[in-house]
């Protein structure tokens, strides 16, 4: 009898133990779904706080851009309103722009930089941005185009200064001596002329290698020194029109070609020599390739159209050399001297020495009256010490990106 009650017992003390267990269970369970509520509710309401912070911020930023571009406006309004001589307002709007980095191009002067890209394939040029205007993130994909469009500023035109400060006395040449037209003249806007009512320039290059804040571009028109106001990627599909037309006189081919470029036996030798220090700084590899690029640059007759048609002599016997001193030119610096001569008739057109300055070496030539050319001598321009880029994008700098192409 003892021994059934005890089972009995047992059995009890198993079942309030699993009822036991149980409501502890559920007493839990409750706890936990209820301080979920909590945290949910807590959740969603800071939630709706983070929301209303960022809305307010929102507004912020927006009452903020507002009134900044305010102040542009009333800036550029401020510009707009300058008096001139007679004390009226001006009616020009400027719009302020700083460029963004520096064309490093292996064309020292205007004087031979092509009349438009992609004529010289070999011209080099090193477009080097402002680090604290261009973070090098800014470049991240642009290595997958393979040319882009590059915007500058035709910072070696005379009369700059005039036509940006003093727009009222800066008179606009409405037509503009062409090449193509043998002097002929035709609309500014029908043209590439660098002297335009705001002077600023587009050209396309390829893109050859990046490092960090600098491109390494080809197949340039850029004379060194030239301030860069933008950049943008060349996009086949949109900037290459099929159908798109132009006047006759721009299509025709070899207008400008002369009929060869020959290089005297002392030539080589002369460039070799200048070429221990020029090397150093250039954007070729050996003088071999600068020689390439000379007979690039000289197979389209770079002269002016004042040389083709009104060729000056300095001397009694027709020549025109010139010094390095006289064409002061170094890291891309110019100094225009106007030489004083007569008018050479075409039989001495053989005896003038003309010049071409890139990378620092002064290459002269002489041409015939069938266009014939013939590089005579390079020397070595003496520069500055103290103007030497120590971080010149050179060759070296370039060579394992170019390796990779």
């Amino acid at each position: 009898m003892s021994t059934v009650q005890g089972t009995k017992w047992v059995r009890l003390s198993t079942i309030a133990l699993s009822v036991t267990a149980a409501a502890v269970s559920l007493t839990a369970a409750y706890f936990s779904i209820s301080s979920r509520r909590r945290k949910s509710k807590a959740l969603a309401s800071r939630i709706r706080e983070l929301e209303a912070s960022f809305d307010a911020s929102l507004s912020s930023v927006s009452s903020e851009r507002r009134g900044r571009i305010r102040a542009q406006q009333e800036l550029r309004q401020a510009l707009a309103t300058q008096s001139n001589s007679d004390g009226a307002a001006a009616a020009a709007s400027y719009y302020p722009m700083v460029p963004i980095g520096t064309v490093r191009s292996c064309f020292s002067t205007r004087n031979g930089t092509p009349r438009q890209p992609q004529l010289v394939p070999l011209s080099r040029a090193c477009l080097i941005f402002d680090p604290t205007r261009v973070p090098s993130e800014a470049l991240e994909g642009l290595a997958d185009y393979s040319h882009c469009w590059v915007l500058y500023v035709f910072h070696m035109n005379t009369n700059l200064d005039k036509s940006w400060k003093e727009p009222s006395r800066s008179k606009l040449k409405a037509k503009v001596r062409v090449p193509r037209l043998k002097g002929g003249k035709m609309g500014v806007f029908a043209t590439r002329s660098p002297h335009r009512p705001s002077p600023i320039g587009l050209s396309v290059a390829k893109v050859e290698a990046l490092d960090r804040h600098a491109i390494l571009l080809s197949g340039v028109d850029l004379v060194d020194g030239t301030p860069v106001l933008d950049i943008k990627p060349y996009l086949p599909f949109s900037d290459c029109i099929q159908d798109a037309t132009a006047p006759a006189w721009i299509k025709e081919e070899n207008a400008l070609a002369v009929a060869s470029v020959s290089f005297s036996t002392d030539f080589p030798s002369s460039l070799s020599k200048c070429w221990t220090t020029a090397g150093k700084q250039s954007l070729y590899a050996s003088a071999e390739d600068f020689q390439s690029l000379i007979k690039q640059v000289l197979s389209w007759d770079i002269r002016s159209l004042s040389q083709q048609t009104r060729p000056h002599h300095a001397s009694g016997n027709g020549d025109l050399s010139l010094s390095a001193m006289e064409l002061g030119v170094c890291n891309g610096e110019e100094s225009h001297r106007a030489l004083n001569g007569k008018k050479a008739s075409s039989q001495l057109l053989t005896d003038i020495t003309y010049h071409l300055v890139m990378e620092g070496v002064d290459i002269s030539y002489r041409i015939d009256g069938n266009s014939n050319i013939t590089v005579e001598n390079a020397a070595a321009l003496l520069c500055d010490a103290k103007n030497v880029d120590k971080d010149h994008y050179n060759y070296s700098r370039w060579r394992e990106k170019l390796a990779q192409k």
